[in-house]
């Protein structure tokens, strides 16, 4: 008996053009015609096209098939069965992340593990935490997820620093600085990496400054850039300070204000 190239898609559930398209890739081989002109497929044809859709199913690529039906299947079955682990672990990863997206009302791209505190963000400051994950280490977003943490549940002055027009005045950029100091000044005795990030980096160290220095010159207006530059002086100031004093008072008093 002899099958049609229709009749052999049928049988194998697949289409004429895909049947076509493993003859073109050598993965089938082409029948003889009747004296019609019409292709005449045998048993032969049947199983090798049966061949190929079952290791199809088992999502080898088709230029690899080739080397299989060769010989040396195990390999790469061994290699195939290492990316799927590694695909159901990126989708279940997918699917916490996604539940924890909808669980916080969070913004649909939002970095892993800053949905509870996303939806009270800038979006300068959501822009910075994408660049940020992608120039630091786990352990370091994890210590940045805490600081954010911190400022957003408790005194806010990020959501000021936020708020804050370009023209503000010196007055109004000077009480910030006062209240952002000695919090960077907290974060730095806390997170003693922030003062020499090297070790935390996924990046080079000039790859790394470049980037979030162009970042925050453009993402944040002059007000702001001028509260943050004379905050980080100052915080480092209180530092300074606080190793100077004697050691049975360990925390001097602007130090001590961070809470």
């Amino acid at each position: 008996m002899a099958w049609s190239t229709s009749e052999i898609a049928d049988l194998a559930s697949t289409t004429v053009n895909t049947v076509r398209h493993y003859h073109r890739l050598g993965l089938l081989d082409e029948p003889e015609r009747g004296v019609n002109g019409y292709k005449k497929y045998e048993v032969r044809h049947l199983v090798q096209l049966l061949r190929v859709r079952r290791l199809v199913e088992l999502g080898l690529p088709l230029a690899q098939i080739g080397d299989i039906n060769a010989g040396g299947g195990q390999e790469m079955l061994r290699e195939l069965d290492a990316e799927l682990v590694a695909g159901i672990e990126r989708i279940q990863q997918a699917r916490a992340d996604i539940a924890a997206i909808l669980r916080e009302d969070a913004p649909a791209d939002t970095p892993a593990g800053f949905e509870p505190v996303a939806s009270r963000l800038s979006e300068a400051d959501h822009s910075i935490l994408h660049i940020s994950a992608q120039l630091f280490d786990a352990q370091a977003m994890a210590d940045v997820r805490r600081m954010v943490e911190v400022d957003v549940t408790a005194d806010g002055v990020g959501a000021q620093i936020d708020a804050l027009a370009p023209d503000a005045d010196d007055a109004s950029r000077e009480r910030l600085v006062r209240l952002l100091a000695p919090i960077l000044a907290r974060n730095l005795v806390e997170y003693p990496w922030l003062l020499n990030p090297s070790e935390h980096l996924s990046r080079s160290e000039r790859v790394a400054q470049q980037t979030m220095s162009e970042a925050v010159a453009e993402l944040y207006n002059p007000a702001q850039l001028d509260v943050l530059g004379r905050a980080s002086r100052l915080a480092h100031d209180l530092l300074q300070v606080g190793s100077d004093a004697p050691d049975d008072d360990p925390q001097p008093r602007d130090l001590a204000l961070v809470g």
